[in-house]
């Protein structure tokens, strides 16, 4: 079963042998069929001997995505499509010849459909560079190879002119790989639930109306004459609108501008009938700006998807680091939960049911209160990335980090000086500075414990005018190196076997979000520095 289908031809693919599925694929069928003879109809120009041979053949597009869809199935209903298409244009060829056209077409495009149809299996045809050269490489391939085998035997059949063979050939190719190039993405995203909802995104955007009035105004200005001659050496002009739509809106946009691109330029040159201009040339270029257009698209789509993987990674680590600040800060109100419920136990068992016990139970509510809004904090967080903003004394803040350090000062002989004037107050998520602090201390300590004795981390903060303070957290290590300086910040990048290498990336992120900025200092001795606003600019310190 082919994911990504239409609902109506997905449930005629549960059972291959029920005549109710059967007949639900007729109404299908029957659309591609009419839709097929339309676009042959549209793109029946300069056909050469009066045959289907032309420079554009966007059909094509269609009945692959059909085949992608069911499978050897389209076989039929493709067959009675090329034949209408005959007949619509009246037989030219005779009844038996246009059977025979039709047998070789079905199977030169079934061909590459079965190719295209166990190679790309999800709904999504063309979701990077890889796939995207993939698709490239079979389609034209394919197409080229059906050409050959065509004309060859029309040929050979005495069906085209005596010396046409390499015109008809070339004439053909150019045709298929154009039309399936510039028509088959759009249409593949039709086909699909995912593509679809693509599609609309992309077509309730105000961007598409404007992109897509540009490249047809600038169609018509390259071809009737509005830009320079009536000649198309200004054709770099319509890579704008299909740029514009790459950049701001990936494959699916150019998959929309190339697809109203080139119906606008076959409307143009079909009743504009401007001078000069060999359509074959022209439908190259119009390939060659598509080819442009989806590269572009797959890069952004690409680097859209990593900006999103990196902030889901980011998103995780700030859990880890998060869960570190929150241990610590639940840890006070359930070690005062514990001890006040103690306390009340202790004084319901000696009979005491004053005042003392009912303060005692008014502090434990107060207490779970206090752990409710850390765990409300927590999922906001994690939710919407909202900070709580309090004003908070950097000493206290610093103490408080500091604290959780004891042991290892112990532990590893580092002596952790502290040097925050009183007075300083800073307008803060309090919980999102202590984690910068934590990250930032506990490097030190790294590169304190490895180096030499005597082991030292100190932690400062000196005001600076316009209202900032500049905090500083320096170690007796062996500093940072010029080399190391220009990767510090990159995530994913981490001197620890055990490290993921984004604690300092979220570190500068909640300081920049908080408005300030943060960075490590070239030099013998590892020093980070970072600056935060002040709460009371007006306020004056001793130091």
């Amino acid at each position: 079963m082919r994911k990504g289908c239409t609902q109506g031809i997905m449930r005629t693919m549960l059972s291959n042998n029920s005549p109710l599925r059967a007949r639900e694929l007729v109404p299908y069928l029957t659309g591609f069929i009419a839709l097929y003879v339309f676009l042959d109809w549209v793109s029946f120009i300069e056909p050469l001997a009066g045959m289907h041979i032309t420079p554009w053949n966007p059909d094509p597009a269609l009945g692959l995505v059909l085949w992608l869809c069911i499978g050897k199935r389209a076989a039929l209903p493709w067959m009675v499509a090329l034949l209408l298409c005959e007949v619509v244009r009246g037989l030219p060829a005779g009844l038996p010849a246009s059977l025979l056209m039709s047998v070789l077409l079905v199977a030169g495009y079934g061909s590459i459909g079965e190719v295209l149809r166990r190679r790309f299996s999800h709904a999504t045809m063309i979701k990077d560079r890889y796939s995207l050269v993939t698709w490239l490489g079979i389609v034209v391939v394919g197409l080229s190879l059906t050409a050959l085998m065509f004309v060859g035997t029309l040929d050979l059949a005495g069906l085209l002119p005596q010396g046409t063979l390499a015109t008809a050939a070339i004439r053909f190719g150019i045709g298929d790989v154009v039309g399936v190039l510039m028509s088959m993405p759009v249409l593949w995203m039709v086909a699909s639930d995912s593509g679809r909802h693509r599609l609309r995104m992309v077509m309730t955007n105000w961007e598409t109306l404007a992109y897509v009035l540009l490249a047809l105004l600038l169609a018509r200005g390259v071809f009737l004459g509005l830009i320079g001659t009536r000649e198309f050496k200004h054709f770099y002009f319509l890579l704008l609108p299909v740029i514009w739509a790459a950049s701001r809106q990936g494959l699916a946009g150019t998959a929309v501008i190339v697809f109203v691109l080139q119906f606008g330029i076959i409307f143009t040159v079909r009743w504009g009938s401007p001078e000069g201009v060999p359509f074959d040339e022209l439908q190259m270029l119009g390939a060659v700006i598509a080819i442009v257009g989806f590269f572009i698209g797959v890069l952004v789509d690409e680097q859209r998807a990593a900006a999103h993987d990196l902030k889901h990674s980011l998103r995780l680590a700030a859990a880890g680091e998060m869960a570190a600040a929150l241990a610590h800060e639940l840890n006070q109100p359930m070690t005062a939960l514990t001890a006040y419920g103690k306390a009340c136990d202790h004084l319901i068992a000696r009979g005491d049911n004053g005042p003392l016990l009912l303060g005692t139970i008014h502090k434990m509510v107060h207490e779970a209160g206090r752990a409710a809004e850390v765990m409300r904090r927590l999922r906001e967080f994690f939710t919407t990335g909202a900070m709580h903003f309090e004003t908070a004394s950097l000493r206290s803040i610093v103490e408080t980090v500091s604290a959780q350090f004891a042991t290892r000062c112990a532990d590893d002989g580092v002596t952790l000086q502290r040097d925050i004037h009183p007075s300083l107050q800073i307008r803060a998520d309090r919980l999102q500075i202590e984690l910068v602090l934590r990250n930032l201390i506990a490097n030190a300590f790294d590169a304190a414990a490895a180096g030499a004795a005597p082991r030292r981390v100190d932690v400062g903060a000196v005001r600076l005018p316009g209202g900032r303070l500049r905090i500083t957290v320096e170690d007796s290590g062996s500093g940072v190196t010029r080399a190391v300086a220009a990767r510090l910040f990159e995530p994913f990048v981490s001197g620890k076997s055990s490290g993921l290498g984004l604690g300092l990336v979220l570190s500068r992120t909640i300081v920049e979000a908080h408005g300030g900025t943060l960075w490590a200092e070239i030099g013998e001795h590892g020093i980070f520095r970072f600056i935060l606003p002040l709460a009371d600019p007006g306020v004056r310190d001793d130091t």
